[in-house]
């Protein structure tokens, strides 16, 4: 019985690990976005101008 308790708790301990390293991993908030947003494939730098 304590076999099992033991794998459950290493079950939970991994599972928590990786909640915790999922959450930490995003951007780091030193960096900032690009100035103007790319321009699409279908979108022309002459339409964009336009509006």
């Amino acid at each position: 019985m304590w076999l099992v308790a033991l794998e459950a708790c290493f079950a939970f301990f991994v599972f928590a690990f990786i909640v915790w390293w999922t959450m930490f991993s995003g951007r780091n908030p030193d960096k900032k976005p690009p100035a103007e947003p790319p321009v699409k494939p279908w979108q022309s730098k002459e339409d964009k101008s336009e509006k």
